[in-house]
């Protein structure tokens, strides 16, 4: 019985049907990260409706997106190396590695985890001064951040062991712990803003929280694993050799991550000199902005664990089909997404704020994003099935390039000679064209060098 249940938990990526697995990978994995985005809207809706000054408290928790992202980003892209390394070992049958990636990836999740905490609270106020935050914003904004930093070695922990379950193929316990811990996470804000009144406080404790809670799930599931993936606190230890390897995929994709989260709070400390009402307007929008996103983020995750295992199996045809099915899912399915808010967007506005000034920047933010960010597939898939089979450091400096510094050249040039928010906004859907396009270029090039060279170690 217990075999058959290890059974369903693992995935056969390299034979029999693809299309079917590629929905069953991705959809739990796009709803977790949608869950784990829930941490934050609920935040935002709970402060925009129950807060005793709901347009400060709402912008105080939405400006802080882009200043988390840019702190945890590095190791979330190392997470993602180790997705690679284990995927590759599976691929390639080295089962006696895979133990040694397992123990060496939670060490890092670990060590990191507590590094970011302490970075948090020492960043906090200067780099949110440096961006420009609104007087009126700032301390709550500080006092968020610093909070919720807390948090961090939690959510190291729970992305690096989501990412070992999504080696082998299980997407379904990750988004198990994200159920629980999200609506944990609901239950506990309601309760400190509305009966402690703690306000931007309240919701960064229960963030914490339930943090914990989903992190202590995922590091109970993997103890009690009986398969290679197994973890024994006892070994707890960095394999040089394996860390070498996470590195040299996770380090690229989490540079790339950080460049681009730090192109977005420059393009945040721009946004904020608009004033309060545009700083909350674009919280309440990114929130949808990023459930879109996930279902991407979703696709570009499976096509790198699909590829990986396939690519150490040397079955570069079926990397081909990975390809092709991930773009065209995520494509379909972020529009559908996307469109929905769009002509839903009142109502889906009204959630987060009743405030007409915030609604009115919220709305303009929407509709200029959410109908083309299925752009934002062509570089993200291209990239993910380029790390896939080894090549992380082309798609980050392409990305880096072709979106990061051209917006932080559009925010210091076109944005200061036409200064206002829709020209502001207007930068990410340029970015896209341009950034898919280079790397879209780059994919297919390298695919076809090295899909008919001799199989060299990645």
């Amino acid at each position: 019985m217990e075999k058959e249940v290890r059974a369903k938990r693992t995935m056969d990526m390299l034979s029999g049907s693809l299309f079917d697995k590629l929905l069953i990978f991705a959809i739990p994995l796009a709803l977790s990260s949608i869950l784990q985005q829930l941490f934050t809207s609920v935040d935002v809706a709970v402060v925009g409706h129950f807060a005793e000054n709901p347009a400060v408290a709402t912008a105080a928790v939405g400006c802080n997106g882009p200043v988390i992202n840019l702190i945890i980003n590095l190791f979330v892209g190392i997470s993602i190396g180790a997705n690679v390394v284990i995927s590759n070992y599976i691929g390639e049958g080295s089962r006696e590695k895979i133990g040694s990636a397992v123990h060496s990836a939670m060490s890092i999740a670990i060590i990191s985890g507590v590094f970011i905490l302490v970075l948090g609270l020492a960043v906090a106020e200067p780099v949110l001064s440096m961006m420009n935050t609104p007087e009126s914003v700032k301390h709550y904004a500080v006092e968020y951040l610093r909070i919720y930093s807390l948090g961090m070695p939690f959510v190291m922990v729970y992305n690096f062991g989501a990412a070992i379950l999504r080696s082998i193929g299980d997407t379904r316990r990750p988004l198990i712990c994200l159920v629980f811990s999200g609506v944990l996470n609901a239950l506990l804000n309601l309760f400190l803003v509305i009966v402690f009144h703690l306000d931007v406080a309240g919701v960064a404790i229960a963030t914490v929280i339930s943090n914990g809670v989903s992190a202590s799930m995922i590091f109970v599931f993997l103890m009690r694993e009986k398969n290679e993936i197994h973890l024994d606190i006892k070994r707890l230890r960095i394999s040089r050799q394996v860390a070498l390897r996470m590195m040299k995929i996770g380090i690229p994709a989490g540079l790339q991550s950080m460049v681009f989260s730090l192109s977005n709070v420059i393009i945040q400390s721009v946004l904020n000199g608009f004033g309060t009402a545009a700083v909350a307007g674009s919280a309440v929008s990114l929130n949808y902005e990023n459930f879109s996103y996930f279902i991407i983020s979703a696709f570009t995750q499976t096509a790198v664990t699909f590829t990986s295992q396939n690519f150490g199996a040397r079955n570069y045809e079926r990397c081909k089909r990975v390809f092709r099915l991930c773009m065209a899912s995520a494509i379909v399915l972020t529009g559908m997404m996307s469109w929905t808010f769009i002509l839903g967007r009142d109502f889906f506005i009204s959630i987060f704020t009743n405030d007409p000034e915030v609604a009115r920047y919220a709305a303009i933010r929407l509709m200029m994003i959410l109908s083309l960010n299925i752009l934002s597939n062509t570089y993200e898939i291209g990239g993910a099935s380029l790390r896939g089979i080894g090549y992380s450091m082309t798609p980050a400096i392409l990305t880096v390039f072709g979106t990061c510094v051209f917006r932080l050249l559009w925010a210091y040039t076109i944005c200061r000679m036409y200064p206002s928010f829709d020209v502001l906004i207007a930068v990410y859907p340029i970015s896209w064209v341009l950034t898919g396009s280079a790397v879209l270029i780059a994919y297919f090039a390298i695919r076809k060098r090295v899909f008919s060279a001799p199989r060299r170690l990645v």
